[in-house]
């Protein structure tokens, strides 16, 4: 199914932390938000804004980034096994619904491998879908590749003036962005040159872009057995649509939408109609 996207408020959103267990309301479903690679739960605001009144929102930082905890190393089931523990701490009464973006597609699809009756539906915004090497971007990506090739060779602050180099971060930006609207991409652009660089240290980034290219949800998706939405931008580079429609028959429950004229950045893009999209998966049977 294709929506079409409606032009969002370029307005930011109050900077806030994950929502903490003490403000949960009882009546209300757990959202927990998984944000993608060398981003923060900053990225994934607009989405809780329009998700507000109808469930409870908690986005922690990944290992390596923002606020997130430390890890000894970040491979995939370093970031799951951290995952469990965050949820475990929250004590819930009854299982949240899981969701991630980007990167955290592939975070979220693992966990619901491993730990299905730790959840009660899975929702992946713009899901990684297909090996990153073998896809239509795959010039792009073996250049990523060397650029963080690159910095693992680095001293540790000559790497990380490397890896958080500005030019770097705008031109990903600038890829990525599909909007038209002048103030939407200015406020895209600015989200990236204040968050996309606060990760811990060039081991953190490194590895976890390492973790990021070696994987991808079709690994996960046959033995996940909970019912799970895929949300993809019909102009997204990184997983397009064809691979998005292969990867949503591989779910034993799952179900695809795709939302027009847009990319990669939904969570920027239309988050308004991302929620929407999850606000009716949560109605669901």
């Amino acid at each position: 199914m294709t929506v079409s996207s409606t032009r969002p408020t370029t307005r930011r959103p109050a900077t806030r932390s994950a929502v903490k267990p003490a403000q949960k309301v009882a009546t209300k479903p757990t959202i927990v938000m998984i944000h993608g690679f060398r981003g923060t739960h900053h990225g994934l605001l607009l989405i809780a804004k329009y998700l507000k009144g109808s469930a409870n929102i908690i986005i922690p930082d990944l290992p390596g980034f923002g606020k997130g905890a430390r890890l000894a190393k970040y491979d995939l089931e370093s970031y799951v096994e951290w995952l469990h523990k965050f949820m475990q701490k929250q004590s819930f009464k009854t299982p949240p619904v899981l969701m991630g973006h980007s990167f955290g597609s592939i975070v979220s699809a693992a966990y619901a491998e491993k730990y299905p009756k730790a959840i009660k539906k899975l929702v992946l915004v713009n899901p990684i879908g297909a090996p990153a090497l073998d896809g239509p971007n795959k010039f792009m990506t073996k250049l990523a590749v060397a650029y963080y090739k690159i910095g693992a060779k680095l001293p540790d602050k000559v790497a990380y003036t490397w890896l958080a180099a500005k030019p770097v971060v705008r031109i990903m930006s600038v890829t990525m962005a599909k909007t038209h609207d002048k103030g939407l991409r200015t406020y895209i652009h600015h989200q990236h040159d204040r968050y996309f660089s606060r990760f811990h240290s060039a081991q953190s980034v490194l590895e976890g872009f390492t973790t990021s290219i070696s994987h991808n949800v079709g690994d996960f998706a046959k033995k996940i057995p909970v019912p799970t939405l895929l949300i993809a931008g019909s102009l997204d580079d990184i997983t397009p649509l064809s691979d998005q429609y292969a990867l949503v028959k591989k779910f034993p429950k799952g179900q695809l939408k795709v939302i027009s004229n847009v990319g990669h950045l939904t969570h920027y893009e239309t988050p308004e109609l991302v929620a929407k999209l999850i606000q009716a998966f949560l109605k669901s049977v």
